[in-house]
Parts: structure tokens; sequence; C-alpha cells
């Protein structure tokens, strides 16, 4: 089980006052040095928080991986293609939306997701696509020729106190993509409360997690805010 560190909010925190701190390369390189197996940024078409600076110059320091989120704008498309992270993930971006409101809704004649994927991969680039936890959906990305998934666990963070079902979907969904092919992985409001029964789901082979780090960083710093989340997903793979 992979732990990615998603940064973004420290780039927010910086654009809040327009200024150079917090830097996001120096973000990135203490959740390294605690154990997080990748970085994960979203250059946004908005450039809200993560900027083309950022990514450029995230590009030449991690020293794991770095996963780029981003829609599929021509525009970040060929910044993408030019800077060749070792993963880009496809994400449903709205101007207005405050974060990713669910998975991409895929259609098998999607021309322009087709040639977003297509560029990604002649740049050499592994390609994920976050969908929903949809049996459907997961075919379709599958269809598409990606190697990899990304299952948004949005509803499932905003239900888990409230019964298993959406615990059970993600179970079921992961089962399916693991057995067509995919390599699966997941994100979207995981925190150090719900983290665990998804990292215990066997098929889930990364987790993307970044709001919850950043916040609780506030409190305990950066690098022992992503010890603790290593620790409770490692505790939940391996009781």
């Amino acid at each position: 089980m992979r732990l990615y560190v998603n940064i973004d909010h420290v780039a927010t925190l910086r654009e809040a006052r327009q200024t150079d701190e917090p830097d996001p390369v120096r973000a990135a390189a203490a959740c390294e040095r605690a154990g997080a197996d990748g970085i994960t940024i979203h250059l946004r078409e908005d450039r809200r928080h993560i900027q083309d600076a950022d990514v450029a110059a995230l590009s030449r320091s991690v020293h794991t991986v770095l996963n780029l989120e981003l829609g599929a704008h021509p525009e970040i498309i060929r910044i993408a293609a030019r800077v060749k992270p070792f993963q880009a993930t496809l994400v449903p971006e709205k101007r207005r939306e405050i974060t990713t409101e669910g998975g991409l809704a895929l259609r098998a004649g999607d021309r322009k997701l087709r040639g977003a994927i297509a560029r990604l991969h002649d740049a050499g680039i592994r390609v994920s696509l976050f969908i929903d936890p949809s049996r459907r959906t997961i075919d379709l990305a599958r269809a598409l020729g990606v190697p990899a998934i990304e299952i948004h666990t949005g509803t499932y963070a905003h239900t888990w106190k409230r019964g298993p079902t959406a615990l059970r979907q993600l179970r079921r969904a992961a089962a399916h993509a693991h057995e067509i092919g995919l390599a699966v992985h997941a994100g979207h409001g995981l925190t150090y409360q719900n983290v665990q029964p998804v990292a215990a789901i066997p098929e889930i082979e990364e987790l993307n997690i970044g709001h919850s780090i950043v916040s609780n960083a506030v409190y305990w710093g950066l690098a022992e805010a992503v010890r603790r989340m290593k620790t409770l997903v490692e505790t939940a793979r391996n009781p």
C-alpha cells in the first residue's frame, strides 16, 4: 500500500497572501522524509493553488514519484507532456467547485478524453482516471486503455458513520477493477478517522490523501502528520 500525499493546500495557504511561503517544494521534501511514497498535486485551469512553476520545480525535486492531477484541458495536457510526471490522473474539473465533486463521467466516444489519454501516453506518462466506484464506469475506463484508476471515496467519506453501504461499494469496485487488470488507487475525503477500512481493501494499492494531512500539520507539523497517516495505513494493511 502506497501513500501519496497531496500538497495542494500548502500552495493554497501561500496563495492566500500571494507570497512565497509555505513552499510546496520544501513541503514535498518533508513528506518524503517522513515516509510518503509519492507526491500528488493538481494543476487546475484557474491556478487556484498549484502554479506552473510549482509543477516544474517539483518535477525536478521530488525523489519518489510525482502524480499530477489535471483536467483534460489542452493547455494543461501540454504542460504535463512537457514536464513528464511519473503519473497523470485525469479528473473532472469545474471552475466554481470548492473541491472535486465526483468522478469522471466516462463515455466510450469521448474524443477529448481519448485524445488527452493518447497525448499523455505518447509522452511516456502513466495515466490514471479518477472515477466513481461504479462497475460500468470501471469497465469504460478499461476500454479506454488506461492502466490504472483512482476510485473516488467521497461518498464513503461523507457517510461512513451512518453505515457500511459505501464501504461495501468500494470493496466491490476495487475487486472488479483488479479482476479486469486495472491498478486500483483511491482517494478523496479520507481522514485519520476513516482511512483504515479503505486501506484494508486488499486490491487498493495506492491512497491519495491531502487535506486531512495538511490540516493536521497545523497541530503536529507536516512530518508528524505524514508519519501518523502512514502508520494508520500500514496497520490497517498488516494488523
